[in-house]
């Protein structure tokens, strides 16, 4: 997963997005039920202000949904980090 953000004067906002790279629709809206779900078990750690754009890969696919959610805080946590 790859996670974009940039500083904004509004509330969180987040969205999703999944490549072609992952072949059949079924796949790519697997993936984006999977980061929304981790998402929401991960939404109190992340920043606020920021717009966030999260981007998913195959791994997706396969990782536990508790290691995904653990991705997500840590992304989350460098966000919170890195913001002026």
């Amino acid at each position: 997963m790859i996670v974009l953000w940039r500083v904004s004067d509004g509330p969180r906002r987040v969205g999703f997005a999944v490549g072609r790279q992952i072949r059949g629709a079924v796949r790519r809206n697997r993936v984006r039920r999977r980061l929304r779900e981790a998402y929401r078990a991960a939404r109190a750690v992340a920043p606020a202000g920021v717009d966030l754009v999260v981007i998913g890969r195959s791994a997706a696919l396969t990782l536990a949904l508790g290691a995904l959610v653990d991705d997500m805080r840590a992304a989350f946590g460098v966000v919170a980090t890195q913001r002026p």
